[in-house]
């Protein structure tokens, strides 16, 4: 019977993996431990493949796979962006709307938010355009500006208003992920909004 067995199982097959099942765990483990922490063998082991095949079929190295990641979670961003627009005229119910959407991805898939906001991609992807440069924020600058020009928002340059607005966006999502404020991003998000809102309405 032993002989069998050994017959079996070497005949059976090699697990093979999708590039999105590579991209989730990356990203699990790139939020967990920070990218330069990753290795490649430790993301074939999460997927629970024995060959190195299973990845570079899809990414030869790393840095592939991080970026490949990024524009993919940018893509997404930029797709809900969209639909924002398309559903609110003014900028304060578009601005809302995209609070609404990260601070629901805070709790949903926190792993998204702290790849795409709190880890420095520059250090990794040096080639790679700034976040403020890639079409998701250029939308969202683009709502600031309108809300400039129709007088809902202060008339000052979009990119100050873009940090004060997403500074205190940002930094509780940032506290809420490090776990200082110890609720759900959802628990925060009224007082939140109405802190940013504050900090950019034209009086």
């Amino acid at each position: 019977m032993e002989p069998e067995l050994e017959l079996e199982n070497a005949s059976a097959p090699i697990k093979t993996v999708t590039s999105d099942q590579v991209l989730q765990a990356a990203l699990k483990l790139f939020a967990e431990k920070g990218y330069f922490n990753t290795s490649l063998p430790e993301i074939r082991e999460a997927l629970g493949a024995s060959s190195a095949n299973a990845i570079t079929q899809h990414f030869k190295t790393k840095q592939a796979i991080a970026l490949a990641l990024r524009e993919s979670i940018l893509d997404s961003l930029s797709i809900s962006i969209d639909d924002i627009r398309r559903r609110n005229r003014k900028s304060s119910e578009q601005l809302r709307e995209i609070v609404d959407l990260l601070f629901r991805l805070t709790d949903d898939a926190p792993d998204v938010i702290k790849f795409l906001l709190f880890m420095d991609a520059k250090e990794f992807l040096p080639e790679a355009p700034a976040l403020m440069d890639t079409p998701a924020f250029n939308k969202i600058k683009r709502i600031l500006q309108n809300g400039i020009s129709e007088n809902e928002i202060r008339p000052l340059d979009p990119m100050l208003i873009y940090c004060y607005f997403f500074g205190i966006v940002q930094t509780s999502l940032q506290q809420v992920l490090l776990k200082n404020l110890p609720k759900s991003a959802d628990s925060y998000e009224s007082q939140v909004w109405l802190a940013a809102w504050s900090s950019i309405v034209k009086k």
